[in-house]
């Protein structure tokens, strides 16, 4: 789990070149929106595209659980583990 944690990490820092920032500048607990990272709706949207490019995961834009499967690292890390179970036989 801590590989995707890094990785997800990684992919936020690359996505939105953070520049200067490593993996362990970013609290994992840490909203990424609002007080957090400071990430607005257009973020998430490119965030979306860049997790469903790296896994194999399915994201429901109208689903009611969004906001919380985006809320932090956290929450991400558990929403793509829990994707990945259900696409393993």
């Amino acid at each position: 789990m801590e590989n995707l944690e890094v990785e997800i990490k990684q992919l936020i820092i690359d996505t939105f070149g953070l520049e200067g920032m490593s993996p362990e500048d970013i609290d994992s607990a840490a909203p990424l929106f609002a007080e957090g990272l400071g990430l607005d709706s257009i973020d998430a949207l490119e965030l979306g595209v860049a997790l469903k490019k790296k896994y194999p995961i399915h994201v429901v834009p109208d689903s009611a659980d969004l906001v919380q499967h985006f809320a932090s690292v956290n929450s991400l890390i558990r929403f793509i583990a829990s994707q990945q179970e259900r696409a393993d036989p």
